[in-house]
């Protein structure tokens, strides 16, 4: 069963893709395909143009749709099972016998939080117990 991790955040301002990118170059110290979960092209286009561009000391390898690529941003989950999956849409991902890792980024307005409660209890309700990071 994959582990789902929310991170909160409760007195930062960071914006979701830019923690996204942090975490995925933390992530990525080891051996890891990340799946970015995401159905909005204009997010989609965000996060390719911030993964581009975020550290200018090491380029982070993705492409959109690109399934063999570090890091995929796709509106299509991934079809391995080992992948580690932000999910940037409105539901909890159901299959959570699928993936190693799912990754939830809340950032700090109302609306990202309710949809984060909702999120949450969704996982509760499929009998996983997400843990939570605030920032």
């Amino acid at each position: 069963m994959a582990k789902v991790s929310f991170y909160l955040f409760e007195k930062s301002n960071e914006r979701q893709v830019q923690s996204t990118c942090r975490l995925c170059r933390k992530i990525l110290k080891q051996p890891a395909q990340i799946w970015l979960y995401c159905d909005n092209t204009d997010l989609q286009q965000q996060l390719d143009e911030q993964l581009w561009t975020f550290d200018p000391g090491s380029f982070i390898p993705h492409g959109i749709d690109q399934e063999q690529a570090t890091i995929c941003i796709s509106s299509r989950l991934p079809q391995q099972s080992d992948c580690i999956v932000f999910n940037f849409n409105n539901q909890a991902l159901e299959q959570i016998d699928k993936f190693s890792h799912i990754i939830e980024i809340i950032e700090n307005n109302e609306s990202a939080k309710q949809l984060g409660r909702e999120k949450f209890k969704q996982y509760r309700r499929l009998g996983i117990e997400p843990r939570t990071f605030k920032l």
